[in-house]
Protein backbone atom coordinates (compact mmCIF):
# COMPACT_ATOMS: atom_id res chain seq x y z
CA UNK A 1 0.00 0.00 0.00
CA UNK A 2 2.50 2.50 0.82
CA UNK A 3 4.29 1.70 -2.40
CA UNK A 4 1.39 2.29 -4.46
CA UNK A 5 0.92 5.68 -2.57
CA UNK A 6 4.94 6.37 -3.21
CA UNK A 7 4.31 5.60 -6.88
CA UNK A 8 1.45 7.79 -6.91
CA UNK A 9 3.37 10.45 -4.93
CA UNK A 10 6.34 10.11 -7.47
CA UNK A 11 3.69 9.79 -10.79
CA UNK A 12 1.93 12.92 -10.05
CA UNK A 13 4.22 15.75 -10.58
CA UNK A 14 5.14 14.34 -13.61
CA UNK A 15 1.56 14.32 -14.90
CA UNK A 16 0.65 17.95 -13.64
CA UNK A 17 3.74 19.55 -15.07
CA UNK A 18 3.02 18.06 -18.62
CA UNK A 19 0.18 20.88 -18.45
CA UNK A 20 2.84 23.44 -17.50
CA UNK A 21 4.91 21.98 -20.10
CA UNK A 22 2.80 22.20 -22.62
CA UNK A 23 1.42 25.66 -21.80
CA UNK A 24 4.85 27.01 -21.81
CA UNK A 25 6.14 25.43 -25.24
CA UNK A 26 2.80 26.60 -26.82
CA UNK A 27 3.95 30.25 -25.62
CA UNK A 28 7.38 30.06 -26.80
CA UNK A 29 6.01 28.70 -30.22
CA UNK A 30 3.70 31.51 -30.73
CA UNK A 31 5.26 34.65 -29.35
CA UNK A 32 7.13 35.03 -32.97
CA UNK A 33 3.79 35.34 -34.96
CA UNK A 34 2.54 37.16 -32.02
CA UNK A 35 5.43 39.87 -32.22
CA UNK A 36 5.60 39.80 -36.11
CA UNK A 37 1.25 40.79 -36.36
CA UNK A 38 1.76 43.09 -33.04
CA UNK A 39 4.88 45.08 -35.26
CA UNK A 40 2.51 44.64 -38.44
CA UNK A 41 -0.32 46.53 -37.39
CA UNK A 42 1.96 48.84 -35.20
CA UNK A 43 3.90 49.96 -38.80
CA UNK A 44 1.07 50.04 -41.51
CA UNK A 45 -1.62 52.77 -41.56
CA UNK A 46 -4.97 51.45 -42.72
CA UNK A 47 -7.02 53.64 -44.72
CA UNK A 48 -9.76 54.85 -42.51
CA UNK A 49 -6.50 56.09 -40.05
CA UNK A 50 -5.14 58.29 -43.28
CA UNK A 51 -8.21 59.51 -43.67
CA UNK A 52 -8.86 60.86 -40.32
CA UNK A 53 -5.48 62.33 -40.36
CA UNK A 54 -6.13 64.08 -44.10
CA UNK A 55 -9.38 65.65 -42.51
CA UNK A 56 -7.28 66.80 -39.94
CA UNK A 57 -4.98 68.47 -41.43
CA UNK A 58 -7.52 70.13 -43.75
CA UNK A 59 -9.35 71.39 -40.88
CA UNK A 60 -6.17 72.84 -39.54
CA UNK A 61 -5.30 74.30 -43.27
CA UNK A 62 -8.77 75.86 -43.35
CA UNK A 63 -8.96 77.35 -39.74
CA UNK A 64 -5.27 78.65 -40.34
CA UNK A 65 -6.60 80.32 -43.52
CA UNK A 66 -9.70 81.27 -41.76
CA UNK A 67 -7.29 83.19 -39.17
CA UNK A 68 -4.94 84.99 -41.92
CA UNK A 69 -8.23 85.80 -43.91
CA UNK A 70 -9.70 87.92 -40.68
CA UNK A 71 -6.35 89.42 -40.01
CA UNK A 72 -5.64 90.60 -43.82
CA UNK A 73 -9.36 92.16 -43.48
CA UNK A 74 -7.97 94.38 -40.41
CA UNK A 75 -4.71 94.95 -41.63
CA UNK A 76 -6.79 96.24 -45.14
CA UNK A 77 -9.39 98.47 -43.41
CA UNK A 78 -6.29 100.05 -41.04
CA UNK A 79 -4.11 100.43 -44.62
CA UNK A 80 -7.45 102.37 -45.97
CA UNK A 81 -7.37 104.32 -42.71
CA UNK A 82 -3.56 105.77 -43.87
CA UNK A 83 -1.32 103.27 -41.82
CA UNK A 84 1.50 102.71 -43.79
CA UNK A 85 2.87 100.06 -41.61
CA UNK A 86 -0.70 98.47 -41.61
CA UNK A 87 -0.60 98.21 -45.64
CA UNK A 88 2.92 96.29 -45.39
CA UNK A 89 1.49 93.95 -42.58
CA UNK A 90 -1.21 93.57 -45.19
CA UNK A 91 0.81 92.76 -48.24
CA UNK A 92 2.92 89.99 -45.87
CA UNK A 93 -0.86 88.58 -44.79
CA UNK A 94 -1.56 88.13 -48.43
CA UNK A 95 1.66 86.46 -48.95
CA UNK A 96 0.92 83.85 -46.17
CA UNK A 97 -2.68 83.76 -47.33
CA UNK A 98 -1.32 82.61 -50.55
CA UNK A 99 1.00 80.09 -49.66
CA UNK A 100 -0.88 78.58 -47.42
CA UNK A 101 -4.20 78.40 -50.16
CA UNK A 102 -1.23 77.03 -52.56
CA UNK A 103 0.26 73.89 -50.15
CA UNK A 104 -2.68 71.89 -50.49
Amino acid sequence: MRRNVRLVLAIAPMILLQGCVASVVSSVVTAPVKIVSKTADVLTTSQSESDEKRGRDMRKREENLGKLSRQLNKAQKRCADGDRDACEKAEDIREQFEDERDDR
